[in-house]
C-alpha cells in the first residue's frame, strides 16, 4: 500500500504537469489526425505481398492487362444513332490521353473481321453507312461482343475504361475516380458507372463518413448511460477522459506512422471508447463503495485502496481483451494484423491512462459518498433488490441452471461445425449510388467482373494449331453453360464469324499453316482490351464477365472451370490459369478460416494460462473456464439459424469477444477468490462478490452492448452482422456470468 500511495503522491503532486503534457499529446494527436487521416480499403492490406496468389495476380496484369476497369453505361434513345457515337469518339479522345488509362473500349472502338485476298482485315462494327436494319444483323452474329456494347434494347451504350496495373494507381484511386467520373459528364451527364475502381473508391467513402458517425454516436450514447450507472454525476469528466484521451492518442499514432483507416480498423474507436468506459467504471465503482465504507481515510489512502483492490482484476481483464485482439495478428490478412495491433497498443494506453487520469480527477474531487447519487435513474428498478434475488435464484436452482446452460452449451458446439464461410462482395458495399448503378448496369449487362482464363501449351507450341482450336472451341461451348457466365470471348468467337462469312477459309482442303497465319492477325491492337493470345501464341485466352457473386459461388466457379477443362483438354499437354481479382478474392474463405482457427486456439490457451495464473486452481480454472466458451456457442447458434456466414468482418469474432467475455468474469472471480480467507461457503462468497460488482458488471455490460449496437447501426451489411453478433454476445457473456457461474461454483467449487 506504501508503494501504492507514494505513486499517487508524486502523480498529484506533478498533476498540472501531467495534464498540460496530455492536452499538447492530445492537441498534436488532433492535428496528425485531421490532416493525414485517410481511407484505404485497396487489395495490398487485405493480402501480403509475397502471397502467391497476389504476386500472381500483379504478374497477370503486367502482362495481359489490368481489371482494374471502370464499366459506364449512357441510357440514350438510340444506341445506334451517328450522334450518340460521335459523343463516344469525343469521350474516347478525353479518356485516352489520361496517364493512368491503358485503353478504352465501346462500340465506336469495336472492330470486326473480313476474310479477303487470303488475309484478315479489321473494319468499324458501326458505321453510319450501314442502314439500322444491316446493324442490328451484323450485331446479331457477335452476340458474345456486341452484348457488351449496348443492351438488347438498344436503349443503353455499354463504355469500358481499363487502367494500368493495380500497383501504379492504388494510391491513387480516388483521385482517378474523381477525374474520370468529370471527365464522362462533360459527355454524357446522365450516366452509371460501376466496377472494382468505382466500389472500391465507394467502400473507402463509406468507411470514412461511418467511422465518424460511430464515434460521435458512441460518445453520446456512452454520456448518457453514465448518467444512470455512475454512482455520481461528478465522476461524468473522469469517466469521458479516461475514453477521450487514450483513443485521440492512438489515432495520433496512426496517422502519424502513416497507417489509414479501412474496414476493419474503423471499428477500432467505438471498441476502444467502450472498453476505457468500462475500466474506468469499475475503478470509479470500488473507489465509491470503498468510501462509503472507510470514512476515515485519507483521499490518498483511499485512492491507493481503489487502486489496490481494482488492480489485479483490471490487469487481467485487459490482459484477456489483449490476447484476443493480439490473436488477430496470426491472421494470413494484414487488415487483421494492423487491427490487432493498433487496438492492443490503445488497450494498453487506456489501461495505463484510466488510472492516471481517474487519479487526477479524484484529487480535485470532494464528494460525500453517502448522499450521492446518479443524476437519472429508474426508480422503479433497483439494483440492489435485482442482485438479492439473483443470489437467491442461483442458489435454489443451480443443478437446473447447470443442466439447462450445459445442454445449450453442447448445442452450440454442433452449431458450430454449421456455420457458413462465405464473403458476399455486396454486403461489404452500404446503399447508395455506388450500389444502385452497380445492380442498374448489371441488370443490363449480365455482368461486371472479369477473369481471364489462359490456356497454353506444356511443351511451347503455339495454340493456333487445328487440334489446339479444336479443343479450345469444345471448351468454350462447355463454359457458356455455367448460368455464372455471361459471354465469354476469345478467338472462337472470331473463327465462329469467320466461318460463317468466309466458309471456304476452313475447308478441309486449306492447309493448317494458312489457318494460323490468318488466325494471328486477330490478335492485334484493335483487340487489345480482349487479350486474345500471349505475344508468342503459346497461350489463348478467354475472358469471362460475371456479376458481383459470394466467394463461394466463385470457389463453385472455379471448380467448375477447372473441371470442364480437365474433361476437354489433355492436362498432361495443355495448362489452365485463371487470373484476375476474382482468383485472389476467392481465397478470402481459406484465410478466414485459418484466422478463425489460428486466432481462436491462441487466444483460448492464453487466456486459460492468465485464468490459471489468476485462480490457482485447476478445476475452479476449468468452471470459470466453461461459461466463456458459452457465449461464443450461442453466437454459433446465432449464426447458423439466421444464416449469417463468417465473412472479412465477421472472422475476426470469436477471439476478441473470447476475451471481453473473460473481463466480468474475472472481476466476479477476483473477489471471490478473496473471499476464502474468510472460510466461508461457496455460496456465501458468491454472493458476496456479486453483491460487491454486481453494479459495475451490469454499467459494464450495458456499455458493451451500447457500443456494439451503434456499429450495428452501419449501412454495410458485413459490418452490421458483426456489431449485431458482438452486442449478442456480450449480453449473453453477462448472463452466463449471473447465472451459470455461479451456479457452477456454488454446486462444484467446494
Amino acid at each position: 500500500m506504501k508503494t501504492i500511495e507514494n505513486i499517487i503522491k508524486i502523480i498529484i503532486k506533478f498533476r498540472i504537469a501531467i495534464i498540460a503534457v496530455l492536452l499538447i499529446l492530445m492537441a498534436l494527436s488532433a492535428y496528425q489526425t485531421v490532416n493525414k487521416l485517410s481511407v484505404d480499403n485497396s487489395l495490398s492490406i487485405w493480402f501480403l505481398e509475397d502471397d502467391p496468389s497476389y504476386k500472381a495476380y500483379i504478374d497477370f496484369q503486367e502482362e495481359l492487362g489490368s481489371d482494374e476497369i471502370f464499366v459506364a453505361m449512357f441510357p440514350v434513345q438510340n444506341a445506334i444513332e451517328e450522334a450518340e457515337i460521335n459523343q463516344l469518339i469525343k469521350l474516347h479522345s478525353a479518356i485516352d490521353t489520361l496517364p493512368y488509362v491503358k485503353t478504352s473500349f465501346s462500340l465506336a472502338k469495336a472492330k470486326y473481321p473480313i476474310y479477303a485476298n487470303k488475309k484478315v482485315g479489321f473494319f468499324d462494327l458501326y458505321t453510319s453507312k450501314r442502314s439500322e436494319k444491316g446493324l442490328k444483323n451484323l450485331f446479331s452474329k457477335l452476340p458474345s461482343i456486341t452484348s457488351q456494347l449496348v443492351s438488347k434494347d438498344y436503349k443503353n451504350l455499354f463504355f469500358y475504361i481499363q487502367l494500368n496495373p493495380t500497383p501504379t494507381i492504388e494510391a491513387k484511386r480516388k483521385t482517378i475516380a474523381g477525374e474520370i467520373t468529370g471527365v464522362i459528364d462533360q459527355y454524357f451527364p446522365e450516366h452509371h458507372l460501376t466496377g472494382p475502381p468505382v466500389l472500391n473508391e465507394a467502400y473507402s467513402i463509406g468507411i470514412y463518413k461511418e467511422s465518424l458517425v460511430f464515434g460521435v454516436l458512441t460518445v453520446l450514447v456512452i454520456t448518457l448511460m453514465l448518467l444512470f450507472l455512475l454512482p455520481s454525476k461528478r465522476y461524468l469528466i473522469i469517466s469521458l477522459l479516461s475514453v477521450a484521451v487514450p483513443v485521440s492518442l492512438l489515432f495520433g499514432i496512426i496517422t502519424s506512422l502513416g497507417f489509414a483507416l479501412n474496414m476493419i480498423s474503423m471499428l477500432i474507436p467505438t471498441i476502444l471508447m467502450v472498453y476505457s468506459v468500462s475500466d474506468a467504471v469499475h475503478i470509479i465503482n470500488i473507489y465509491h463503495k470503498e468510501g462509503i465504507a472507510n470514512k476515515t481515510l485519507s483521499k490518498v489512502q483511499l485512492l491507493a485502496l481503489a487502486i489496490r483492490k481494482s488492480f489485479t482484476p483490471c490487469f487481467y481483464t485487459t490482459l484477456t481483451t489483449f490476447v484476443g485482439y493480439f490473436a488477430l495478428y496470426l491472421s494470413p490478412l494484414p487488415a487483421f494484423k494492423n487491427m490487432g495491433i493498433f487496438t492492443c497498443v490503445g488497450l494498453l494506453l487506456s489501461f495505463i491512462l484510466v488510472y492516471v487520469i481517474t487519479i487526477i480527477g479524484f484529487s480535485f474531487m470532494t464528494l460525500n459518498f453517502e448522499v450521492a447519487k446518479p443524476l437519472l435513474s429508474f426508480k422503479s428498478i433497483g439494483q440492489g433488490q435485482f442482485i438479492s434475488w439473483l443470489n437467491r435464484f442461483t442458489s435454489q436452482y443451480k443443478t437446473p441452471i447447470i443442466v439447462g446452460f450445459t445442454l445449450v452449451l453442447i448445442y452450440g458446439m454442433y452449431a458450430v461445425f454449421q456455420v457458413k464461410i462465405d464473403t458476399n462482395s455486396l454486403d461489404l458495399l452500404a446503399e447508395g449510388k455506388a450500389k444502385q448503378d452497380l445492380r442498374i448496369i448489371e441488370g443490363q449487362l449480365n455482368g461486371s467482373s472479369r477473369m481471364q482464363l489462359n490456356i497454353s501449351t506444356s511443351n511451347g507450341e503455339n495454340m493456333l494449331s487445328v487440334e489446339a482450336l479444336t479443343q479450345l472451341e469444345n471448351f468454350q461451348n462447355k463454359i457458356e453453360k455455367n448460368p455464372l457466365i455471361n459471354t465469354p470471348v476469345s478467338v472462337i468467337n472470331i473463327k465462329s464469324f469467320l466461318e460463317k462469312r468466309s466458309p471456304i477459309l476452313f475447308q478441309s482442303n486449306v492447309s493448317a499453316a494458312q489457318i494460323e497465319n490468318t488466325l494471328s492477325a486477330v490478335d492485334n491492337e484493335d483487340n487489345s482490351f480482349f487479350k486474345l493470345f500471349s505475344d508468342d501464341f503459346t497461350s489463348a485466352g478467354i475472358t469471362i464477365s460475371f456479376k458481383e457473386i459470394k466467394t463461394s459461388q466463385l470457389e463453385q466457379l472455379i471448380e467448375d472451370i477447372q473441371q470442364d477443362f480437365k474433361s476437354t483438354f489433355n492436362t498432361e499437354n495443355y495448362e489452365l490459369k485463371i487470373n484476375g481479382f476474382a482468383v485472389v478474392f476467392a481465397q478470402l474463405n481459406n484465410f478466414i478460416l485459418q484466422t478463425q482457427f489460428k486466432s481462436f486456439f491462441a487466444a483460448f490457451f492464453v487466456a486459460f494460462l492468465c485464468l490459471f495464473i489468476f485462480i490457482r486452481s485447476i478445476k475452479t480454472t476449468i468452471l470459470v473456464l466453461i461459461p466463456n466458451l458459452l457465449p461464443l456457442a450461442i453466437l454459433a447458434i446465432f449464426m447458423s439459424l439466421l444464416d449469417i456466414p463468417l465473412d472479412v468482418t465477421t472472422a475476426m469474432i470469436t477471439p476478441i469477444m473470447l476475451g471481453i467475455a473473460m473481463d466480468d468474469t474475472i472481476h466476479l472471480v477476483y473477489k471471490y477468490r478473496r473471499g476464502k480467507k474468510d472460510d466461508r461457503t461457496a455460496e456465501a462468497r458468491m454472493d458476496n462478490a456479486m453483491r460487491y460488482t454486481g453494479s459495475a458488471l451490469l454499467s459494464t455490460t450495458f456499455a458493451l452492448v451500447a457500443g456494439f449496437l451503434i456499429i450495428a447501426s452501419s449501412a454495410t451489411p458485413s459490418v452490421r452482422d458483426f456489431g449485431l453478433l458482438c452486442a449478442i454476445t456480450v449480453a449473453i457473456a453477462l448472463i452466463t456470468d449471473i447465472f451459470y457461474l455461479p451456479a457452477l461454483l456454488k454446486k462444484f467449487d467446494k
